[in-house]
C-alpha cells in the first residue's frame, strides 16, 4: 500500500512539473531523414521562431508554442540546403495534426487542426482559381503585345481591373460572412488593407465580441484607428 501511495505521489509531482502547451503541432513529413523543422509566428511585425526540431531518422514531429487567441502560424522545413519551404496554417489552442512530404513538403501537406483553418482553406481555394485565371490574362496580355493587338490588349486590362475588384469584393463578403471567425479580421489585415476604410469599417463593425477581442480583431481596430488619424480615409 505504501509503495502504491509513493508511486501515485510521484506521477502527481511529475504531472504537475510538466509544462501544460496552448498549442501542439505534430504530424509526419514522409522520407525526410535529416533536416531541422521550425514552428514560427509574427510578432510585433517580426517573424520569430517559438519551437523547432532537429530530425535525424525519424519523420515524425511535435512542436509547441503559448497561445492566447488563434492566429497563422509557419511549419519550415530547413533540409541543410539552401531551400526552405513553409506551411501556413492557422491553428487554435489543442492539436494541430500536419502530414506532408518531404518532396512537395507545401503542396502535398494535410492540415487537420482548427475550425479556422478550414475556413481559410475555404476561401484559399477560390482564390486559387481566381488567381490561376490571373497568370492566364498575363500571358494573353504578353501574347496580344508581341501580336500589336490593341483591341485585345485593352479588353485583357479591363478584365484585369474587373478581377481585382471581384476579389476584394469577395474577400470583404467572406469575411462579413465569417464575421464569427478569426478569419475575418485576418483577412481584412492580409488581403484587403488597402481598401477603402468604408470596407475595413464594415468588417469590422461585423465581428462578433469574442473576434473583436481576438488578436487580429485588435489589430484591425488598431489599423483602421491609425489610417482614420493620419487622413488616409480612402
Amino acid at each position: 500500500m505504501k509503495k502504491f501511495l509513493f508511486l501515485f505521489l510521484a506521477f502527481l509531482i511529475i504531472s504537475c512539473n510538466e509544462k501544460q502547451h496552448d498549442l501542439i503541432v505534430k504530424g509526419n513529413i514522409k522520407d525526410l531523414k535529416k533536416g531541422t523543422i521550425y514552428l514560427k509566428k509574427v510578432n510585433d511585425t517580426v517573424l520569430v521562431t517559438v519551437d523547432s526540431l532537429v530530425v535525424n531518422g525519424n519523420s515524425q514531429f511535435e512542436l509547441h508554442s503559448d497561445l492566447e487567441s488563434p492566429e497563422i502560424f509557419f511549419l519550415y522545413l530547413d533540409k541543410n540546403s539552401t531551400e526552405k519551404d513553409r506551411i501556413t496554417f492557422f491553428a487554435d489552442k489543442g492539436i494541430t495534426e500536419i502530414n506532408t512530404t518531404l518532396k512537395n513538403f507545401v503542396f502535398d501537406a494535410k492540415i487537420n487542426g482548427s475550425d479556422q483553418q478550414k475556413t481559410l482553406e475555404e476561401y484559399e481555394a477560390i482564390m486559387f482559381r481566381m488567381n490561376n485565371r490571373n497568370l492566364d490574362i498575363i500571358k494573353e496580355h504578353f501574347d496580344a503585345h508581341k501580336n500589336n493587338d490593341t483591341v485585345k490588349i485593352r479588353a485583357l486590362e479591363k478584365e484585369s481591373d474587373n478581377s481585382l475588384k471581384r476579389k476584394y469584393l469577395y474577400t470583404v463578403n467572406f469575411a462579413l460572412n465569417n464575421k464569427d471567425s478569426e478569419v475575418a479580421p485576418y483577412l481584412a489585415l492580409s488581403e484587403v488593407y488597402n481598401a477603402r476604410i468604408h470596407f475595413l469599417d464594415t468588417i469590422n463593425n461585423s465581428l462578433t465580441p469574442k473576434v473583436k477581442n481576438s488578436k487580429y480583431g485588435k489589430e484591425l481596430q488598431s489599423f483602421i484607428d491609425k489610417r482614420k488619424a493620419s487622413g488616409k480615409e480612402n
